[in-house]
């Protein structure tokens, strides 16, 4: 079960959609996740306007990626408006309105596909350029 955290403070989010998905991407990259994608769905949904998909190769890497993204969206002034999923670890789904993210283990990953479902929103290059 997920440890209490405190209530966040009341904020003005100082990073938010483009700027967070990335931020979110290369958070979980660093955290050593695997074939991490980001969606943008600005004008194909109303659901959010990123997806932030990424497979984690153990629950326990999948729990410390989520916990790292909170505490980094904390900081930033996002709070998650929902978070499912963190006790299973075959997917987790953190809600911040604008950005969701997806974090998966390999079998959830393929059998889901939300790269093949979402196959027409155009993919965001969030990696800094060399």
């Amino acid at each position: 079960m997920k440890p209490p955290r405190p209530p966040f403070p009341p904020s003005e989010p100082t990073v938010t959609g483009l700027d967070f998905a990335r931020a979110v991407a290369r958070l979980a990259e660093e955290m050593r996740a695997e074939d991490v994608v980001i969606l943008d769905l600005r004008t194909m949904s109303s659901v959010a306007d990123f997806f932030v998909i990424a497979t984690a190769t153990s629950d326990r890497q999948m729990r410390a990626i989520a916990d790292h993204i909170e505490d980094y969206g904390r900081q930033v002034g996002q709070q998650p408006y929902g978070v499912s999923g963190y006790d299973s670890a075959t997917w987790l789904l953190a809600d911040y309105v604008d950005v969701v993210v997806h974090l998966f283990d390999p079998l959830r990953r393929r059998y889901y596909d939300l790269e093949l479902l979402w196959g027409d929103a155009p993919r965001v290059n969030w990696r800094d350029p060399v």
